[in-house]
């Protein structure tokens, strides 16, 4: 099954994004992306994203150089020094998980497969070139989905429409926590 439109998956784990801005809930899925999800949701339970950011948009105007565009928001540590002492887990590719890089998926960064630690990135709109296969990245594995978002794409939207300087908000959105609401 792959994830569309909203999915109720009754074996996601639901958690929410506090921003200074407001609320975004995810479901993230376990038992579709075991490795990506179980990363993601450690690092929640450790509080590991309290005062983290969402720091990077990306926009059809501010990517000039890239000759295949995509629409997202970037958010974790941001810290370099931060993130390259927590280890990175494999990749899971979406031809594994079935989820898709479709409106308000979440999913890891990554510079090369096997890279990913805490950063990660909401899609505002459907985005395929970030799936296996795809052509955002040379190696066409794409990036590892474990989630969507299920309340506040508005928020992730009006995020992205921030001021930007080369794709890195002038002004960074405080992510206040990201903590667990329940599992289902």
């Amino acid at each position: 099954m792959l994830v569309g439109p909203v999915s109720c998956d009754r074996s996601a784990t639901m958690v929410l994004i506090t921003t200074e801005l407001g609320d975004i809930t995810l479901e993230v899925y376990p038992e579709r992306a075991p490795v990506t999800a179980g990363n993601f949701l450690a690092h929640v339970e450790n509080g590991d994203y309290t005062n983290s950011v969402f720091y990077r948009v990306v926009r059809m105007d501010n990517q000039p150089h890239s000759k295949v565009k995509i629409e997202v928001i970037q958010g974790g540590l941001f810290h370099d020094e931060v993130v390259d002492t927590i280890p990175p887990i494999i990749h899971e590719t979406t031809h594994e998980t079935g989820i898709l890089h479709t409106d308000g998926v979440i999913s890891m960064a990554r510079n090369e497969p096997g890279s990913a630690s805490t950063e990660f990135f909401i899609c505002i709109g459907d985005q395929p070139a970030l799936d296996y296969g795809g052509d955002r990245n040379p190696d066409q594995q794409g990036f590892a989905t474990f989630g969507k978002v299920v309340s506040g794409m508005d928020l992730a939207r009006a995020i992205q429409a921030l001021p930007d300087e080369d794709q890195y908000l002038k002004e960074q959105v405080l992510i206040r926590e990201i903590s667990l609401i329940t599992n289902r």
